[in-house]
């Protein structure tokens, strides 16, 4: 008789990889009667003959493979890894990684792929374009995939608050609460990658951080993925903080809109100003999106064509 401990890492979401009601657990136990099997939290403890125990610690660790590649796992998946078969998992081109429920997540445009193409070979991205045109959904997709494959420790999310002047004390509680309003966006596509439940825990453990930009003076911010959205609306000395906040193990991207700066028109846009300064700079790299890659309703599109358009004449 052997008995083993077989430990679930952090990173795994117990809920995709037991199933509702587990489901997947119950499965496993009807299909391998030999080994008794007692499930709690992180936590699996196996007990039957040598040979059986190994066997199943195997498919228990492919089981969890595919739950945290995919962001998902059903009972004919689990059925197929303990009866030896092999388990399909949908590749497509250009996939950044498995959203919530196993809907795969792509870079659908030309300058989305550049994006994520250049994410290999940079630490500094500045993504610049319209709304709409999937820069910061594609950035947070490139750090959530970043964080999921353990490049990475954490995933930082900053944003200027322009309407309260970065000062933050005119909204009510704690810095979380008077940023969120303006981090909602990136909350949107936090939610589309990751289980709800996984992200509260990636938040209540800061492996997912909120930090506005008021705060990040005097970090250093290793072994992240560093995202600033929104840059158009910093000023030229905030910018330059944040992006010599970079340290060892980490990447940054900058997002942003020129044609939607909320900054008193005298004063020049941060990202305009780094978008000039670091062009040439090795180890940055820029891509400009364009109303070619809008991805949300065709109306969106026209709709910037024409207030282009305008400005041109």
């Amino acid at each position: 008789m052997t008995e083993r401990i077989f430990e679930i890492e952090e990173d795994v979401d117990l809920r995709v990889l037991y199933g509702v009601n587990n489901v997947n657990i119950r499965t496993v136990k009807d299909l391998v009667p030999q080994v008794n099997l007692v499930a709690r939290g992180r936590t699996i403890k196996l007990s039957g003959e040598e040979r059986d125990v190994e066997t199943l610690v195997e498919n228990l660790e492919t089981l969890v493979d595919i739950a945290m590649k995919t962001n998902a796992l059903d009972e004919r998946q689990v059925v197929d890894v303990l009866k030896g078969n092999e388990v399909m998992v949908e590749k497509v081109d250009n996939e950044i990684l498995h959203g919530v429920g196993g809907r795969i997540i792509t870079a659908k445009t030309e300058n989305q792929r550049a994006l994520a193409e250049e994410y290999e070979k940079n630490d500094l991205l500045i993504a610049v374009g319209p709304a709409g045109s999937g820069k910061t959904y594609t950035a947070i997709a490139l750090a959530v995939g970043a964080l999921k494959n353990k490049e990475v420790k954490k995933i930082i999310l900053s944003r200027p608050a322009v309407e309260a002047g970065e000062k933050l004390g005119f909204l009510p509680g704690d810095m979380k609460d008077k940023i969120d309003p303006y981090l909602q966006p990136l909350y949107d596509a936090l939610e589309d990658m990751i289980p709800q439940a996984k992200l509260a825990e990636y938040m209540e453990k800061k492996t997912i951080q909120i930090a506005p930009l008021a705060f990040m003076r005097g970090r250093t911010l290793s072994n992240a993925v560093v995202i600033l959205d929104e840059a158009q609306n910093t000023s030229v000395p905030q910018i330059k903080m944040f992006l010599t906040r970079l340290g060892y193990g980490s990447k940054m991207i900058v997002t942003g809109d020129l044609t939607q700066v909320d900054l008193p028109k005298e004063q020049k846009s941060g990202l305009r100003d780094a978008v000039e300064v670091l062009r040439d700079v090795k180890g940055v790299s820029i891509v400009e999106f364009n109303h070619r890659d809008i991805v949300r309703h065709q109306l969106v599109t026209r709709i910037i064509e024409a207030y282009n358009k305008r400005e041109k004449q």
